[in-house]
């Protein structure tokens, strides 16, 4: 063994360890690939691709890995960390960790099964986890005729493909939203029964294949049309807005486990039929909306769930849209109240661009979601007084693209939100 002896203290193997001075510095690292080993020290050139770097399997604490940016490129050719079944800094491997400054060097040490592996320094730029994408997606409840609501569900492949209806669960309404939460599941929340005039505050958990729960008793207000979206970088949601008989800024979190919290203040101007996406990294946004006329004013979500203030809106004022993710952090607005056939695409700093028009069949009240790791889906809703089962797919540069000929009962003000991170 080369280098200094150090003080076993930590090791829970018996095996006396090097000290972090006697590291063992391996050759100039060029491939796109690389498996790295406890107490060695990599220079990674980028120079001419990515690089993903997949820690060891095992490990005990005190385990010490160095990373340098030798040629000062991962601002153009980042790498990627595999932590290979171990946490990394709190979060499984599913997250992805991608470090990106250039002239960066990082000093990874492992603690326990809890936190795993840890930046003990990270020069030049913080860890930023990003959750896993959704793959699936879950269109359920509605509006199909007058006094008819239901609570079929149907779910949506990796590839865009959405099944036919399925026996719902829980009570079926209409008016209500659904955001992802816990990374691969999703929740459905708060709306309504009897054409508007029953508001409620249950919720159904969705697990990670796709099953919907039955009703878990009201938490807050209850209410019709809230927005809703994930937000953080650790799984949690936000339910935001909503008419409990008149306009509310009332917020409700969700936590990493699907519990919903009670009712907080909100901020920014009380409306209804407001949509809520993620874009950038843990963030979310909140946008157009009825105050008891449309709106285009926006609200941006921090990563730990705060509600900013009123942002002066972009684009046609409109209620009855949906929104959705799509490629990496970006998200798009589209349709809308009365009919209408246009979107604002939303950038990684929250900035909703103008309109662009003529995107598939105008119509509102449509359900929007996430699926395919960064695609999107636009899906049923009411035009011309007559419901619809179309769709509309988004491709990851954020195009709406041309109907498709629609699965299922056509209806009018589902919701629909991501599931699972395997496809």
């Amino acid at each position: 063994m080369s280098g200094l002896v150090k003080d076993n203290i930590f090791g829970s193997s018996g095996v006396v360890l090097e000290a972090a001075g006697g590291l063992s510095w391996q050759p100039v690292v060029t491939a796109s690939t690389v498996t790295v080993e406890a107490a060695k020290g990599y220079f990674i050139n980028t120079t001419s691709n990515a690089c993903t770097i997949t820690l060891p399997s095992s490990a005990e604490a005190g385990d010490q890995i160095i990373l340098i940016d030798y040629a000062r490129n991962w601002g153009t050719n980042a790498i990627t960390i595999d932590s290979n079944g171990l946490n990394f800094q709190g979060e499984p491997d599913t997250y992805t960790v991608d470090y990106d400054t250039a002239g960066q060097s990082l000093n990874l040490v492992y603690s326990d099964a809890t936190t795993g592996w840890t930046p003990s320094s990270d020069i030049v730029n913080a860890l930023e986890p990003v959750a896993p994408a959704t793959q699936k997606a879950i269109i359920a409840f509605g509006f199909v005729n007058a006094g008819s609501e239901t609570n079929a569900k149907n779910l949506v492949a990796s590839n865009g493909t959405i099944a036919s209806d399925a026996t719902g669960v829980g009570t079926a309404r209409t008016y209500m939203a659904a955001a992802t939460y816990g990374t691969d599941k999703g929740i459905f929340a708060f709306g309504s029964a009897l054409n508007g005039t029953n508001r409620t505050g249950v919720s159904n958990l969705v697990s990670n294949e796709g099953v919907v729960a039955t009703d878990t008793s009201a938490v807050g207000t209850a209410r019709q049309n809230p927005g809703a979206s994930g937000f953080g970088t650790s799984g949690q949601a936000i339910f935001a807005y909503g008419s409990a008989g008149g306009n509310g800024t009332i917020v409700n979190l969700i936590s990493n486990s699907g519990v919903v919290a009670s009712d907080s203040s909100g901020a920014g101007t009380a409306r209804n039929s407001v949509e809520g996406v993620r874009y950038g990294v843990g963030l979310a946004i909140f946008a157009y909306g009825d105050t008891g006329s449309v709106t285009n004013i926006s609200n941006k979500i921090t990563s730990s769930g705060g509600v900013g203030a009123d942002i002066t809106g972009v684009g046609t004022a409109r209620s009855g849209l949906g929104a959705t993710s799509y490629g990496t952090g970006t998200a798009i607005f589209a349709y809308g109240y009365d009919t209408l056939s246009m979107s604002n695409l939303v950038n990684t700093s929250g900035t909703i661009a103008s309109d662009v028009s003529g995107v598939g069949t105008g119509r509102h009240n449509v359900a929007a979601t996430n699926y395919g790791g960064n695609l999107g889906l636009f899906a049923y809703g009411l035009s011309g007084g007559t419901n619809q089962n179309m769709s509309n797919r988004v491709n990851s540069s954020g195009v709406v693209q041309s109907d498709t000929t629609g699965v299922g009962t056509a209806r009018v003000l589902p919701a629909a939100c991501g599931y699972s991170i395997t496809a």
